[in-house]
């Protein structure tokens, strides 16, 4: 069963099933804030209701790492029209990516429920940030201070880090994953990821601790220990499209992957349209 787990003084990881998907709590003076609300309605009233009964203080913000759907179509339970009446950050982006990839995606699985047994799309209302986060901002919840890091693309168009400062704790959602491999899913940017995370790694104290999206608390080292292997699936893919290799030739080039074969499909395909688009016409 999961449970709370006290990261730093005020600040809490919870991993949930499906998806062991990270939430996490930061306290303040004035309320929490709850980063990311769950894949659909029902999960996120469950994810409300062990809030109020673990913190007893209301739900005042909530922050959406990125738009994928396990990490925010709990948002509706939390948002605008609703007992908690939170504010929801998230990158500007959201709202676009939601028209170009979850709205599709939702349609579809409405469309053939078998393909997603036991879940309940047709309760799903989209519901972007109500805060869209442009440039870095920060938010004083009451004697804590987190601030809001807009990304450049990279596991998506719509990557937002949450950084508390005074106890060094990132929150990175899935650009950095630790209970499975990084997924290159909807939206994503597979020759730009690893230099965002880089990045970020650089900004690191090696004792700062790092949240993933999905899975166990981590450190730097193991951030660049993944940049670095983003970093090679970038270089190899590169080489293979200016060598005219085709998406099939290229995952077939190399035995040692450090990223599973059938996690590295949707990679092949992103990096090789994003090479096509800035390649110059001959």
């Amino acid at each position: 069963m999961a449970e709370w787990h006290s990261v730093a003084p005020g600040i809490h990881q919870r991993r949930y099933d499906p998806f062991d998907i990270s939430i996490v709590v930061i306290e303040g003076d004035d309320g929490v804030l709850l980063v990311d609300t769950r894949a659909e309605p029902g999960e996120g009233e469950a994810l409300r209701d062990d809030v109020r009964e673990r913190f007893d203080r209301p739900v005042r913000w909530i922050v959406n790492t990125h738009a994928h759907f396990d990490h925010t179509f709990g948002n509706q339970v939390f948002g605008p029209d609703t007992a908690t009446d939170a504010a929801i950050h998230g990158h500007e982006n959201i709202a676009i990516h939601f028209a170009e990839h979850e709205e599709p995606r939702l349609a579809a699985w409405r469309a053939d429920p078998t393909r997603e047994p036991g879940r309940h799309w047709h309760d799903v209302r989209l519901t972007p940030p109500t805060h869209p986060v442009g440039t870095p901002t920060t938010l004083d919840l009451g004697g804590r201070i987190v601030d809001l890091l807009p990304q450049p693309p990279a596991h998506t168009d719509t990557d937002l880090v949450v950084f508390a400062p005074a106890e060094r704790v990132w929150i990175l959602g899935d650009l950095v994953e630790e209970s499975g491999p990084p997924m290159y899913g909807s939206g994503s940017f597979p020759l730009q990821w690893p230099g965002v995370l880089a990045a970020l790694a650089d900004e690191m104290a090696p004792r700062d601790l790092v949240i993933p999206g999905h899975g166990r608390v981590v450190d730097r080292t193991f951030v660049s220990r993944q940049a670095g292997q983003l970093r090679l699936v970038a270089d190899r893919l590169r080489a293979a499209h200016d060598d005219g290799l085709t998406a099939v030739e290229a995952l077939a080039r190399h035995h040692d992957w450090p990223i599973p074969l059938d996690f590295l499909v949707s990679a092949v395909e992103r990096a090789y349209v994003q090479l096509d688009q800035t390649s110059p016409s001959t």
